[in-house]
C-alpha cells in the first residue's frame, strides 16, 4: 500500500452530511441545520448512533487482530500462500477502494482487508525473514515504537496538526504514490528502477523519507479521529473506517521499514 488516501476530507464531509440528513429526517424540519456546522449542535441527535474513541479503539484492536491471525496463516506455511501474492495484493487493494469510497460498509470490509493484508504481509515477512534473519521483528518493533511516537507527539501537541500541515501530508503522499506508479509503468517497459529497489544510498534515502512521511500521515489519522469523535460526531460505522485507515498507515510503515532494513543490510 503505497499512500493512505483512507482519512480525506470528502470521506469525511460524506459521512457527516449523511448522519445530518438521518438526523433530519427523523426530526422534521427543526432539526436540518446546515452540514457545516458541528455535529453537536443539531437538535435531537442520538449519541449512542455517534462515533466514539472508545469505540474506534476497540474496532482498531479487533482489526490487527485479524491481520495477525491472517499473518499467523502465512508465516507457518509461507510456499502455500507465496503464490498467490498477487491475488491478495490485489484483492486487498479492491478491497480498501471500495471501503474508501463507501465508508458505510466498513463494518463488512474492514476485516476482509485486514485478513487479505495480513495474510499478505505474513507471507513477505517470511521470505524477508528467510534472507535477513530476524529483520520482520526488528520491523515490527521498530513500526511499534514509531506509531507511539507520533501518539504522544500528537498527544502533547508537541506538534500542532494544522489544516496547512495535514494539506503538505496528503501532498507528499500523493508524490510518493505517483513515484510508485511511475517507477511501475516504467519497469513493464524495461526501465531500471535501480533508484527504488537498489542498495544504493539515494535508493536508502528515498524509502528513508517514505518512512518519514507514512509515519506523518498517523498525524492525520489521529486529527481526523479527534474532529470525528469531538468537534464533529460522525455515524458510527465511522468508528470501523476509522480502525481501517489506522491499519492501512500501519501496514504502510511496516512495509517501508522491512525493505528499507532489507536495503541496508544488502550494503
Amino acid at each position: 500500500m503505497a499512500q493512505n488516501p483512507m482519512f480525506n476530507e470528502e470521506a469525511f464531509k460524506r459521512a457527516q452530511a449523511q448522519h445530518q440528513r438521518g438526523f433530519a429526517m427523523q426530526d422534521g424540519p427543526a432539526a436540518q441545520e446546515t452540514f457545516e456546522q458541528p455535529m453537536h449542535v443539531v437538535r435531537g441527535i442520538d449519541r449512542a448512533n455517534c462515533m466514539t474513541l472508545q469505540g474506534t479503539i476497540n474496532k482498531t484492536f479487533f482489526l490487527l487482530l485479524i491481520c495477525v491471525v491472517g499473518g499467523m496463516l502465512s508465516w507457518t506455511n509461507p510456499q502455500a500462500w507465496i503464490s498467490y501474492t498477487g491475488l491478495l495484493a490485489i484483492g486487498a487493494l479492491v478491497v480498501a477502494i471500495v471501503t474508501a469510497f463507501k465508508p458505510a460498509i466498513s463494518m463488512f470490509t474492514a476485516p476482509v482487508y485486514a485478513f487479505l493484508e495480513g495474510t499478505l504481509l505474513g507471507a513477505l515477512s517470511a521470505m524477508y525473514n528467510a534472507q535477513w534473519d530476524g529483520i520482520v521483528f526488528n520491523a515490527v518493533s521498530i513500526t511499534v515504537l514509531v506509531f507511539f511516537f507520533m501518539l504522544f507527539l500528537y498527544k502533547f501537541q508537541i506538534i500542532r496538526v494544522t489544516n496547512g500541515l495535514m494539506k503538505g501530508i496528503f501532498a507528499a503522499t500523493a508524490a510518493i504514490a505517483v513515484l510508485y506508479i511511475g517507477s511501475w509503468i516504467l519497469s513493464l517497459f524495461g526501465v531500471s528502477t535501480a533508484y527504488l529497489t537498489s542498495s544504493s544510498p539515494l535508493s536508502i534515502g528515498i524509502s528513508v523519507v517514505v518512512c518519514i512521511v507514512a509515519a506523518l500521515n498517523f498525524l492525520t489519522d489521529f486529527e481526523f479521529i479527534n474532529r470525528m469523535t469531538g468537534e464533529y460526531e460522525a455515524p458510527k460505522y465511522m468508528e470501523w473506517y476509522a480502525g481501517f485507515s489506522l491499519l492501512v498507515t500501519l501496514v504502510w510503515l511496516y512495509l517501508e521499514i522491512l525493505r528499507l532494513l532489507g536495503k541496508t543490510r544488502s550494503r
